[in-house]
């Protein structure tokens, strides 16, 4: 099978259009489409319907699709090996990120990661919602969690240290938790469909949980940003991530709650793809470019309390 063809296809299908794939990868429009139409009477079906007005994936392209990914993918991973890893790395890299991650850390060094490869782009979903990496054709996916699902292979990129913190406002107002019980008498924002933390003192073990069994939240939303914000203008109490808090920390506008304590979720921040592909050349320059930029000395790590493991 001609493998340029089928380049050309996914590239087709991330663009819906056939023509700007085509100009990604040097080809006049006629060209691509003659490419095309050759790869469609190899299999013997229609991939893409065409259109005056747009393009779209047939079913069978949708069933091929997947396919045609780790047909690359394996051919990306055969020149590796045989130390031919070309430079100019080209295609849509598929990665989808915590939105509030992308925002502090990733967002402001993308310019840099497209310097260095002009053939890339990027195809960015994000929300700080969990969602499924194979059904959604991801080629990437940053998660802070722990990692459980046997069907993804993950690379750790940072430590993932979690904190508890309100305004100096708020705590003004409604006093300063001593122990974790005092957390039940306090305004607590949880994120959604986040399962209880635990709560360990060193030596002690553990001492409670946030939220409190038998405690609901005032504040559940789903967007990191936002907990941060409602936190700062004295909401309440929040749980939330170091490399989100940090700077908010440096300047006083949020405080730790219990720094004597530690949440025991077994968390860090992972770079994940699905088990069944090849670490294509694209995948690989996007997680060493991460790696080199943020993993290696996270601006959050100064923040962290002796002992934290940071």
């Amino acid at each position: 099978m001609d493998t340029n063809g089928v380049r050309l296809f996914v590239l087709a299908a991330d663009l819906l259009n056939i023509s700007a794939a085509g100009r990604q990868l040097g080809l006049a429009p006629a060209v691509a489409s003659a490419r095309l139409a050759k790869l469609e009477r190899k299999i013997g079906a229609d991939l893409l319907h065409r259109s005056t007005r747009k393009v779209s994936l047939s079913l069978e392209g949708a069933e091929f699709l997947p396919f045609a990914r780790e047909i690359l993918a394996q051919e990306d991973a055969a020149s590796a090996a045989l130390g031919n890893t070309r430079m100019d790395v080209s295609g849509t890299l598929r990665f989808a990120a915590s939105s509030t991650f992308v925002q502090l850390h990733i967002a402001p060094i993308l310019p840099e990661f497209l310097d260095r490869h002009p053939g890339l782009h990027l195809d960015l979903k994000l929300s700080d919602t969990q969602m499924d990496l194979i059904e959604g054709g991801y080629d990437l996916a940053l998660r802070n969690y722990a990692i459980e699902d046997s069907s993804l292979r993950a690379r750790k990129l940072a430590d993932d240290q979690r904190i508890l913190c309100a305004s100096p406002e708020y705590l003004a107002r409604h006093g300063t938790p001593a122990t974790a019980a005092d957390l039940a008498d306090h305004q607590l924002i949880g994120f959604s469909n986040g399962p209880p933390r635990t709560l360990k003192t060193a030596g002690s073990g553990a001492s409670g949980t946030f939220p409190p069994v038998g405690t609901r939240p005032r504040i559940i939303c789903d967007d990191g940003a936002s907990m941060r914000l409602a936190a700062r203008a004295g909401a309440g109490i929040a749980m939330s991530s170091l490399w989100s808090l940090y700077r908010d920390l440096q300047d006083g506008s949020l405080v730790r709650v219990l720094p004597d304590h530690q949440i025991d979720d077994g968390s860090a921040i992972w770079l994940v793809y699905p088990k069944s592909n090849v670490l294509t050349a694209k995948v690989r320059v996007f997680i060493d470019f991460l790696t080199e930029k943020i993993g290696r000395a996270p601006s959050w790590q100064d923040m962290a309390a002796p002992g934290d493991g940071n």
